[in-house]
C-alpha cells in the first residue's frame, strides 16, 4: 500500500483536497486532528506538556488550553521544538497503527509539516497544495476569526510555499481559477498507475 503525503501552508486548502480523496474512497489520516485527539486522551502526553510548559497551559479542569500553548510555541522556536518532540513520536506511532488497519491501493497522510521533519523519507510521494498568499490570508481570517497580522505571523513560522512546491511530487493549484477535482483525479490516476 502506497503512502502519499498531503501538505501545504496554512490556508492553502489541503483539507479540501483531502475531502476529495475521501470521496474517492482513499483513506486519509489527518495528522493535526489526531495530534489533538492524542493530546486530549493520552496521559503521558499531558504529563509531558505539563512538565515542559507548566499548569498555565491547562484549564482548572485539566483540559489543554490550546490558545495559551500556541501563544508560547509560535513565538519561541525552541518551545515549538520541545512540543514537537512530545507529540510527533505519538502521532507517528498512531499513524503506523492506523495504516495497519487500512486496505486500499494507497492512503493519504495529511500533515502541515512533512518536509520540515523529513517525513517524506517514509512516504512514496508528496502532494503540495498551493494558493496565492492574499487568498490564503483571507481564508484563514474568515475561518479562524483572526487578524491579517496573526495569519502572517503563522505563515512566517512555516516553510515558504515556493520551497514546498519545489520539493513536491505533485502540486495542486488552489487559486479559485483552476478546478480542484480534475487536478485531484489526475494525481489519483498517476498514483494508481505508478
Amino acid at each position: 500500500m502506497k503512502r502519499i503525503g498531503l501538505t501545504g501552508g496554512i490556508g492553502s486548502g489541503k483539507t479540501t483536497v483531502a475531502r476529495i480523496f475521501k470521496l474517492l474512497d482513499i483513506p486519509v489520516y489527518n495528522s493535526d486532528e489526531q495530534a489533538r485527539i492524542l493530546t486530549d486522551s493520552d496521559p503521558d502526553i499531558k504529563t509531558a506538556i505539563l512538565n515542559q510548559f507548566g499548569a498555565e497551559v491547562f484549564s482548572p479542569e485539566g483540559k489543554l488550553n490550546r490558545a495559551a500553548l500556541a501563544n508560547i510555541v509560535f513565538h519561541n522556536p525552541d518551545a515549538l521544538q520541545l512540543l514537537n518532540a512530545i507529540i510527533h513520536p505519538a502521532v507517528a506511532h498512531d499513524f503506523e497503527k492506523w495504516c495497519s488497519q487500512q486496505n486500499a491501493a494507497f492512503i493519504i497522510k495529511e500533515a502541515a509539516i512533512i518536509f520540515e521533519h523529513q517525513l517524506e523519507k517514509h512516504l512514496d510521494g508528496v502532494i503540495v497544495v498551493e494558493a496565492p498568499d492574499d487568498l490564503r490570508i483571507k481564508r484563514v481570517m474568515k475561518r479562524n476569526y483572526t487578524t491579517e497580522v496573526e495569519v502572517r505571523a503563522r505563515m512566517q513560522q512555516q516553510f515558504p510555499q515556493e520551497n514546498l512546491v519545489r520539493m513536491a511530487d505533485w502540486v495542486i493549484h488552489n487559486d479559485e481559477k483552476q478546478l480542484l477535482i480534475p487536478q485531484v483525479l489526475h494525481i489519483y490516476s498517476q498514483i494508481l498507475a505508478g
